[in-house]
């Protein structure tokens, strides 16, 4: 039986991660659910929790529809709880860990920031595979298409499951009652979104969301995705570049 962590940056009562874990237990895995207490959204794969005397709170719960699954709640970001789920944390290591659904899409370079894309990257990093999911809700959603995105997972599981550890995917699902398919899509240059400063003094700074006013680029997650596509862009979690920068050094 294929094995789950599903964790997630919106917190362990959201809605979208409840839905992925009730989906992927209905299609036979044996799941296990750590996530954030609290909203840790672009917390990207930060290692960092509330902690006393180097040690992280963790509680646990029992989510309504999810009886019989072993559910934490830990006070640390996903890219944390990957990490102490690869060392036992919550038992043998899972085959997948599985991070979403998230409330709005990510896509474009920007996922570099996103939690939701840190806790699979750092589920690669240590052995398992990725599977990071989004929404893609937009800003004012009337509804919530999360079932859809759950079943978008878990399509892709077995796929994923024939590649080699440390294989790492990132999925875009359109808010929409039934999608144009799947494609795989090179990431946009940039987000859907940007943030630009709205306020500075002396003591403060205040960062707002906005749309960005340009077209995606064609044939990338985010123009895919606008155009109903789920996208599913393989990451590459942490390589390195031959730059020869040290000869340049050397030359002067």
């Amino acid at each position: 039986m294929t094995r789950v962590l599903v964790t997630n940056d919106d917190g362990i009562d959201s809605p979208g991660l409840h839905a992925l874990a009730v989906v992927l237990r209905a299609h036979g895995m044996e799941v296990t659910i750590a996530a954030p207490v609290t909203q840790s959204s672009g917390s990207s794969a930060s290692i960092m929790a509330e902690n006393a005397e180097g040690q992280i709170r963790v509680e646990r719960r029992t989510l309504e529809g999810l009886e019989g699954v072993p559910a934490f709640a830990v006070h640390g970001g996903p890219g944390l709880i990957a990490l102490i789920a690869a060392r036992g944390a919550f038992g043998d290591p899972t085959d997948v860990v599985a991070s979403g659904i998230n409330h709005g899409a990510n896509v474009g370079r920007a996922i570099l920031h996103s939690g939701t894309v840190g806790a699979a990257l750092t589920g690669g990093l240590n052995g398992a595979r990725g599977l990071a999911i989004s929404l893609d809700v937009g800003l004012a959603p009337k509804t919530f298409r999360w079932e859809e995105a759950a079943e978008a997972a878990a399509e892709l599981v077995p796929a994923l499951l024939r590649h080699p550890r440390g294989t790492v995917i990132n999925v875009n699902v359109p808010n929409t009652a039934e999608s144009r398919g799947m494609v795989e899509a090179d990431l946009a240059p940039f987000g859907i979104v940007q943030t630009t400063l709205t306020q500075q003094d002396e003591h403060h700074v205040r960062l707002a969301v906005e749309d960005l006013p340009r077209e995606p680029v064609r044939g990338s997650d985010a123009a895919l995705l606008a155009d109903g596509w789920i996208t599913v862009t393989g990451l590459d979690p942490v390589s390195h570049v031959p730059l020869g920068i040290v000869a340049e050094v050397g030359a002067g």
